[in-house]
């Protein structure tokens, strides 16, 4: 099995304690759904800071993730399959699903 890097790009958290709570359910329903491929829930990101050639600096890299997962497939088209229907995309928010490439 390959593993796989999801990020979340966009979207956020929806204003709200009942909004809120509502979407930590439909992330947990999705969780049960995923069942074992599912090897890291992951967690939202915070503070970022960039390095480059040009040194350090403040805040994310261009085209900033806002969270990641990371999940067990047999191929990438499995892995998107097992995101299609994640939550965090009903808000308006997309993933991005990249392979992780062993050494």
């Amino acid at each position: 099995m390959t593993r796989y890097l999801v990020t979340y790009h966009g979207g956020g958290m929806p204003e709200g304690a009942e909004a809120r709570q509502q979407a930590m359910q439909a992330f947990g329903a999705w969780v049960a759904s995923a069942g074992p491929a599912l090897v890291d829930p992951g967690a939202p990101l915070g503070a970022a800071r960039t390095v480059s050639p040009a040194g350090t600096a403040e805040g994310p890299a261009s085209g900033p993730a806002g969270g990641y997962s990371i999940l067990e497939a047999d191929s990438i088209d499995a892995a998107v399959e097992l995101v299609r229907t994640h939550p965090f995309v009903g808000r308006g928010g997309s993933l991005q699903v990249s392979e992780a490439v062993a050494p």
